[in-house]
């Protein structure tokens, strides 16, 4: 019925069926809470998004029973990252020495939570309400500086829903409607670029691994699918709006001069076939208040430097799970001071990855998008570094390992 009211009770709501809201809704689930995820598209079928899957988040996979199953995605395997020079290709960066996972894992996004929803599924607690969008939080006693008690929903249908809740957690991305209503304060970080993402054909003679492609003034990223690349041209800031203004063929022109290797390809790109990733990094100064929690892209935007946003959001996920799975299996309520606990184990690690990368966006990234004429050859002192194995040994430690990896430890099962 149009806009009919509905009310439910649950022990935790989960807003947001993106890698950290599943990976949170499944470990919940399999350890007895009783869990519900909104989530407000009709599948996980979107173009575009995080889809490398690192080493920490392989073992936690792993660690989850989900290996095997896992596997059998249409997957890539990637050990070695490497950029293209005028000059030629240039290894920077080396997962081969990893273990037990010596590669990353590109596997379409939608692939993945429908493997974890599947798996939750399996849980008679466990609900996933598609075409259901959160539109505001419920707080004790209708006062706004009160507790959470839930979150205000509308379906496709138009009918209103009242989830009751003793938890809610916002992982609803970084334009998350919970962390607006919740009115917590965040700090800006600053990103120089944005990222024009579009799909080309892979043809036959083409590098067989993921890598960037080096230009004055842009750069272009080319992550191996199989029989297509998903290429991303990271711009200035503003340049996008000022392409975008211009007809597709100075668009295509510019791809071709920066990789002379896409001109045969780029003819039947169309400006509805480009999607802009708006380049964000930023982090709440406090991820809670009480009734509330912030995980993922909600607490914390980063930038796509490393491909770290799907990993980090499973690391907050499996992180609250450990620490506040237990209590949320009884029925006392969860105190501020739990809550405090999740951010106080994932805020150091996401405070150094922000920092890394935004040092790399103000010395690296942007005096590069400031310069201007032909594909650049590759710095000699790059060049003599990349030879050695313990250089091309950091960015993959650093970025595919991580800092505080967390290992899931609630709702555990092997295969």
């Amino acid at each position: 019925m149009e806009n009919a009211e509905q009310e439910l009770t649950v022990r935790c709501c989960i807003v947001g069926g993106g890698p950290a809201g599943m990976m949170l809704g499944l470990q919940l689930a399999r350890g007895g809470v009783q869990v519900l995820v909104l989530e407000k598209h009709t599948d996980f079928l979107r173009d575009f998004r995080g889809d490398t899957v690192h080493p920490s988040t392989l073992q936690i996979i792993d660690d989850l029973g989900l290996t095997t199953r896992f596997n059998a995605l249409p997957l890539q395997r990637e050990s070695t990252l490497a950029i293209q020079f005028a000059d030629g290709m240039l290894a920077f960066g080396d997962f081969s020495g990893l273990r037990p996972f010596p590669y990353i894992a590109l596997v379409p996004q939608w692939d993945f939570l429908d493997l974890l929803a599947d798996e939750a599924r399996r849980c008679a607690n466990f609900e996933l309400h598609m075409l259901t969008e959160a539109t505001g939080l419920i707080h004790d006693g209708n006062d706004a500086a009160g507790r959470v008690v839930g979150v205000r929903a509308r379906t496709s249908s138009g009918a209103t829903l009242t989830i009751h809740a003793d938890l809610v957690v916002a992982a609803d991305g970084r334009d998350s409607v919970l962390r607006k209503a919740s009115g917590l304060p965040s700090r800006d970080l600053g990103a120089p670029m944005d990222v024009l993402w579009f799909r080309l054909p892979r043809e036959p003679g083409d590098p067989g691994y993921t890598h960037g492609v080096a230009g004055r003034g842009q750069f272009i990223a080319m992550i191996q699918r199989g029989d297509y690349w998903q290429a991303g041209l990271v711009v200035a800031k503003g340049r996008a709006e000022a392409l975008a203004a211009a007809p597709i063929a100075e668009f295509r022109a510019l791809l071709a001069r920066t990789d002379p290797i896409l001109a045969k390809r780029v003819g039947s790109l169309e400006w509805s076939d480009v999607h802009k990733l708006t380049v964000r990094v930023e982090r709440l100064l406090r991820w809670h208040r009480p009734g509330l929690l912030l995980i993922g892209d909600a607490a914390h935007a980063m930038s796509p430097i490393g491909g770290v946003g799907i990993n980090l959001a499973v690391q907050d996920a499996v992180a609250t799970a450990n620490l506040l799975g237990p209590a949320l299996r009884g029925d006392a309520p969860i105190e501020d001071v739990q809550l405090a606990a999740v951010q106080q184990r994932r805020e150091w690690p996401t405070r150094v990855i922000q920092f890394i990368q935004t040092q790399m966006q103000r010395r690296l990234i942007a005096p590069a998008l400031e310069a201007r004429g032909g594909p650049p050859n590759a710095p000699a002192i790059l060049r003599a570094l990349s030879r050695l194995h313990v250089f091309r040994a950091i960015p993959t430690r650093v970025f595919g390992l991580g800092f505080r990896r967390e290992r899931a430890q609630f709702g555990v099962r092997s295969e």
